[in-house]
């Protein structure tokens, strides 16, 4: 029997959670009042209950009970019930952000700001973070992100570091990405605007990438620069507490130099036991033509 206690921010992805378990064959209750937890832990022990892998959801809705809820879940451990928690998180700009542009009130934000709704829930669910055992940042990531790491953990049954390091390539000349943690820059590298066959092209293609990484300079700089986030990112989930990392690198128009460096760290970063995304923000036609390398 595998049981989930599936909790975390309001708006941060809980109830899409839940919907990508129960496709995955969980029997799933989302917003159950903590009262009826060891109830219903007792049920789905019970030998007639037919499906042995159940995900419940509980967050700051269930108001006062939910200070309880520690308790409950000492109960459970006494009784030898075991189960893990999944907490789902977000960086609070992005929360805010989520609760304007669907315009859903937040559950706490009926007599104040969703700014304070927010800081108070950290506060009331701050002890089910330092207890789950897996902890998801959804902060930018789409819905088939989310998908693929809730498949990782719950169904593939994969080691998970609880953080998500995002591989942004982007382009000087339109700004830095403003959620970057860490900023490379790679405009020392070979520029392939200046060849006008491959002018056209982008790091994804294999010629770019022969002539972004045709020194040894280039092989040096991605081999450092590997050591270094291999040794940072264990660094900032133990001492910054980080869920999510990003690292930004860029070159002058984010086409060429900064999409092919960020390939290659992607394919050296996903050899580690952490979930690796990449994303080129700049890459489209449509800005490089605005200007000049």
């Amino acid at each position: 029997m595998r049981i989930v206690i599936v909790t975390g921010m309001s708006g941060a992805g809980k109830s899409t959670a839940l919907r990508n378990m129960e496709d995955l064959g969980y029997f799933c209750v989302d917003n159950l009042p903590v009262l009826l937890l060891e109830k219903l832990a007792d049920m789905i022990q019970d030998s007639s209950f037919t499906n042995d892998k159940v995900a419940i959801g509980i967050d700051i809705r269930s108001g006062k009970e939910l200070d309880n809820l520690s308790n409950v879940l000492a109960v459970l451990k006494r009784g030898g019930i075991e189960y893990e928690i999944l907490f789902l998180d977000a960086s609070s700009e992005n929360l805010i952000r989520r609760f304007k542009e669907t315009r859903r009130e937040h559950p706490l934000a009926k007599d104040s700001s969703i700014e304070d709704a927010i800081r108070k829930e950290r506060d009331r669910v701050a002890f089910l973070k330092s207890s789950a055992d897996y902890i998801i940042d959804t902060t930018g990531l789409l819905t088939r992100e989310l998908r693929k790491e809730i498949k990782k953990i719950f169904e593939e049954n994969s080691s998970y570091s609880n953080i998500i390091v995002s591989l942004v390539s982007f382009g000087y000349k339109f700004g830095i990405p403003v959620d970057a943690d860490i900023v490379f820059d790679v405009r020392f590298m070979p520029n392939p605007y200046y060849d006008e066959n491959l002018r056209p092209l982008t790091g994804n293609d294999d010629k770019i990438k022969d002539y972004v990484m045709s020194t040894e300079e280039s092989w040096t700089f991605t081999d450092k620069l590997y050591d270094m986030l291999e040794f940072l990112i264990p660094e900032y989930i133990e001492k910054e507490g980080k869920h999510h990392l990003t690292v930004a690198i860029g070159c002058t128009g984010g086409r060429h130099r900064s999409v092919a460096v960020t390939n290659i760290m992607y394919d050296k970063l996903a050899k580690l036991p952490y979930s690796v995304k990449k994303y080129h923000r700049d890459i489209s036609y449509d800005k490089y033509v605005k200007g000049e390398e």
